[in-house]
């Protein structure tokens, strides 16, 4: 009979693994830019908010499908979750899942980890400037928050 070696395996820290706390923090950030609720997303996935909240934080796992499901809820492509992993720096446009929208990344604003769009006052914007359906009125908006900005 031959003995196979023993192969060491990793200790599994208790600690969620950075990837995964890395999706969940994508998921919240789109969920919330979505402005939909753990509930509401628990809900439409046949999840306990609970369970919501795990994947946010990272302390459980999306399995694939769970995960192809939950990015076709939000409306962004799996490859989202997974956007600016390892120095895979893109704009803060595509970082968002607007992308798809072909719209040009904002200027004049520094994004340092991108901070300044996890803001619950930047996503409130963005949401209700998106429900303007009419699309002269939502460039006049546009054009008037513009015009408050400039200090030239």
């Amino acid at each position: 009979m031959v003995k196979l070696p023993v192969i060491a395996k990793e200790k599994r820290t208790t600690n969620p693994d950075p990837i995964d706390v890395h999706v969940g923090t994508r998921l919240r950030l789109r969920r919330n830019l979505l402005g939909l609720s753990q509930e509401k997303l628990s809900k439409v996935c046949g999840l306990t908010f609970q369970q919501i909240q795990k994947y946010e934080r990272g302390v459980n796992r999306m399995g694939a499908s769970r995960l192809y499901q939950i990015a076709k809820e939000l409306d962004v492509p799996v490859s989202y979750f997974f956007e600016e992993i390892e120095g895979e720096q893109k704009s803060p446009c595509a970082a968002l899942g607007f992308a798809e929208n072909e719209q040009n990344p904002l200027s004049g604003v520094a994004f340092e980890g991108s901070e300044l769009l996890y803001r619950r006052e930047v996503m409130e914007l963005i949401r209700a400037y998106y429900k303007i359906t009419d699309s002269k009125t939502r460039r006049k908006v546009y054009e008037l928050i513009k015009s408050m900005a400039d200090t030239d």
